[in-house]
């Protein structure tokens, strides 16, 4: 189990990252080594490793991924090299400096035909390359590291935006309306979107907690991409010019989740759940980022 402590050692990878650089405020009381592609490209083994056994940290937590759905499709051998065999290595690294890995994964490792929130005993089952990447790395977090805090969490959006993304979807979203497009956002698919300072706080909240293993991180509630856009122009005093579309509509090269909302169960079970209502999130990222 971890042993609790009041100030860690951190080595935050993927720090200038949209959940990174919030995670970086919320750690700011600990020992913290923010890291980006700058100080190494995780897919760099050897120089990963001789960077970390430098800063010898309590815990490795990291946030890089590639990310980029779409591109996964035809990019597989980066996809795994990221989201998989990059993590084989910081397993390997932690163990051997027996620190604490925390590593984040995504929504996108469930297939989307449950119509009940999925659970941290919910049987994975991805119908992408990008999905299918992100659960080979859960799996080598779950059957190698000796200590581990495996985090899904999915819809997220951000202050600092999501570098591979070209934006957040709020951004997005009030960026079109602004230039006075017509918008089209797909209905059919469900999801919650979830505030990455809420699940930064969370985080901070959780490590020094003594509990190990899977934990879902997402604000509460869901609605469709749609809906979340809708309320995103109603919240800003927005009137635009949306409408529903379908997924079909777009012919993207990956395939998404249908319903791909996450419990935060072992939180609630721990009576550590501290994550909002994704409306009052939202609420409270558009007050903030006037």
């Amino acid at each position: 189990m971890m042993v609790p402590t009041n100030r860690m050692k951190i080595a935050l990878l993927g720090s200038n990252g949209q959940l990174g650089q919030d995670l970086q405020d919320a750690l700011r009381s600990h020992d913290l080594h923010a890291l980006t592609r700058n100080h190494f490209d995780v897919t760099d083994h050897s120089r990963t490793r001789s960077a970390l056994m430098d800063i010898a940290p309590d815990v490795v937590l990291n946030t890089t991924a590639y990310h980029r759905v779409d591109d996964c499709e035809t990019n597989a051998a980066t996809a795994y090299s990221v989201n998989a065999l990059a993590v084989l290595n910081l397993i390997r690294v932690a163990n051997d400096l027996d620190s604490v890995l925390v590593h984040i994964s995504t929504d996108y490792v469930f297939d989307g035909y449950s119509r009940q929130p999925y659970t941290e005993s919910s049987r994975p089952f991805p119908l992408s390359v990008y999905g299918n990447s992100k659960l080979a790395g859960e799996f080598l977090v779950r059957t190698l590291a000796k200590k581990f805090i495996l985090i899904r969490t999915g819809g997220l959006y951000g202050a600092a935006g999501s570098q591979g993304k070209g934006g957040n979807f709020v951004q997005t979203m009030l960026a079109k309306a602004q230039r006075g497009e017509s918008i089209r956002v797909v209905d059919d698919q469900v999801v919650t979107p979830t505030y990455t300072l809420d699940v930064a706080h969370q985080l901070a909240r959780l490590m020094p907690a003594e509990q190990l293993g899977l934990f879902h991180i997402a604000n509460e509630g869901s609605c469709t991409w749609f809906e979340f856009a809708r309320t995103v122009f109603e919240l800003s005093g927005i009137e635009a010019n949306l409408a529903p579309t379908t997924s079909d509509a777009y012919k993207l090269p990956a395939a998404r989740p249908a319903y791909s909302v996450l419990e935060n169960a072992r939180l609630k079970e721990l009576g550590l759940n501290q994550m909002r209502h994704w409306r009052e999130a939202l609420a409270a990222y558009l007050s903030s980022n006037r």
